[in-house]
């Protein structure tokens, strides 16, 4: 059975970290590209950090880059997001997600309902 399983959120104060984690069952993780996107209260889900297999790149929206690093480990079959100077409005539940069909990283983030297999989510809070 198919399954994509984060974690690594909870409740961090503004400029700290988090890294949270996606392990996935069911299908091997590096033949696929893979996205991490987040929704806040009252928001659409929006792409954060998404890496291709089609051509190995990764990308970020405007807000994260710079603090969010996304990463694999193919020998876990584990996707990473390295959280740093966490702000505010970085609040929302974190969830991976997976597509069947290879394309860039940014279109897998720019269109989080092209996504075939999604995780349950993991809720990162940031307050003070």
């Amino acid at each position: 059975q198919l399954q994509l399983v984060e974690s690594g959120g909870g409740l961090v104060q503004p400029g700290g970290s988090l890294r949270l984690s996606c392990v996935a069952s069911g299908l091997t993780l590096d033949r696929y590209g893979i996205g991490w996107f987040r929704q806040a209260p009252g928001r659409e889900r929006e792409g954060v950090s998404c890496i291709s297999v089609m051509d190995g790149t990764s990308y970020y929206t405007d807000s994260v880059k710079g603090r969010f690093a996304i990463s694999r480990d193919n020998a876990k079959n584990a996707v990473y997001l390295q959280m740093n100077n966490l702000k505010p409005e970085d609040t929302g539940v974190y969830y991976c997600a997976v597509p069947v069909s290879r394309t860039t990283a940014k279109a897998i983030c720019v269109v989080p309902a092209g996504m075939d297999y999604w995780g349950k989510g993991t809720l990162v809070t940031v307050s003070s």
